[in-house]
C-alpha cells in the first residue's frame, strides 16, 4: 500500500507509454511538489489501447520504488486497467486527482478516442475524480519535457484549487517548441485519421499489414479549436466529459420511441 500524509493531497498517476518513459518521470517531479504521488502505470507502451481492459488475463501489481510520498507501482494491463486496479486495491482511500502523461505525441482532435493516456484520464472522471491528461507533440525518443512540465504544473494547481464539474477530465496538449504564447481552453477539431495499411510479405511468404497514414483537419479555418492553437504555439486544454449523449440529437429522434 502507498505510504501517504492524510493532510496532503492523494494524486494517482499513470501513462500509456510505460513505466519507464521520461514523460512520467517529468510529470512526477512536477507532482511531487502538491501531494502524495502514487504511481500505477504499464509494464510496457500501450500507446493506442483507448480505454481497453482486460479481461482474460490476471493482473499483477509490483512496487518498483517507494519513498515517503512516492509509491510506484509496475502493472501488466493497460492504463485503464492501472487507474481501475489502483483505485480499487492499491490505494487506501480515493486520490484528489487523477492525471496520465506526459505522452510522446499529440493526442487533440479525433486522437483523444484512441489514446491509452486519455483512457487513464477518463476512467478517473468516470469514478468522478478531477482528472487529466497530458501530451507533448514529439515523438523523439530525446523529448524535452521541460515546458510540458511547466505548463502541467500551472493546470494541476488549477485543479486542485478549483476542482473540475462531476465526470469532467481535461485534455492538454503541448506544442514541441522552445517557446509558447500561452494555454487556450478550446473545443476539440474536427478530424480525421486518412489510414492505409502497407501490405507486404514475411520470409515464410505470410502477407502482414502496417498501419500507416496521416492525420486530416476537417476545419482547418477555425479559430476555436485545439488544432488552431497548437499550430499558432499555445497548449490546448479541452474539457471532455464522461457523458457521450448528443442530447441536441434526442429530439430529432423522438419519432423512433415506441411503445408495446
Amino acid at each position: 500500500m502507498e505510504e501517504t500524509t492524510k493532510n496532503r493531497p492523494l494524486i494517482l498517476v499513470s501513462n500509456d507509454d510505460g513505466i519507464k518513459a521520461s514523460g512520467l518521470v517529468a510529470l512526477v517531479n512536477v507532482l511531487r511538489q502538491f501531494g502524495d504521488v502514487v504511481v500505477a502505470a504499464p509494464n510496457q507502451s500501450y500507446s493506442g489501447m483507448s480505454h481497453a481492459i482486460t479481461v482474460q488475463t490476471p493482473l499483477y501489481a509490483k512496487v518498483v520504488k517507494q519513498e515517503p510520498g512516492l509509491t510506484v507501482y509496475k502493472i501488466n494491463g493497460t492504463p485503464a486497467d492501472c487507474v481501475k486496479l489502483a483505485l480499487k486495491k492499491l490505494l487506501t482511500r480515493q486520490p484528489d486527482l487523477v492525471v496520465s502523461g506526459i505522452n510522446h505525441g499529440s493526442n487533440s482532435s479525433v486522437s483523444i478516442h484512441y489514446s491509452g493516456t486519455m483512457g487513464a484520464a477518463r476512467e478517473g472522471a468516470i469514478s468522478h475524480i478531477p482528472s487529466v491528461g497530458f501530451s507533448l507533440l514529439s515523438y523523439h525518443y530525446d523529448a524535452d519535457f521541460t515546458l510540458a512540465a511547466q505548463y502541467a504544473q500551472r493546470v494541476i494547481s488549477y485543479m486542485l484549487n478549483t476542482g473540475l464539474p462531476d465526470g469532467t477530465y481535461l485534455n492538454v496538449n503541448i506544442p514541441d517548441l522552445k517557446e509558447l504564447k500561452g494555454l487556450k481552453v478550446v473545443r476539440q477539431s474536427a478530424g480525421r485519421w486518412v489510414e492505409e495499411f502497407v501490405e507486404r510479405t514475411d520470409p515464410r511468404k505470410r502477407t502482414y499489414y502496417w498501419l500507416t497514414g496521416h492525420f486530416e483537419n476537417l476545419e482547418p479555418l477555425a479559430t476555436d479549436t485545439d488544432e488552431y492553437a497548437l499550430a499558432n504555439g499555445y497548449v490546448s486544454v479541452v474539457p471532455c466529459h464522461t457523458d457521450s449523449t448528443l442530447h441536441s440529437a434526442i429530439p430529432q429522434l423522438n419519432n423512433l420511441n415506441y411503445e408495446l
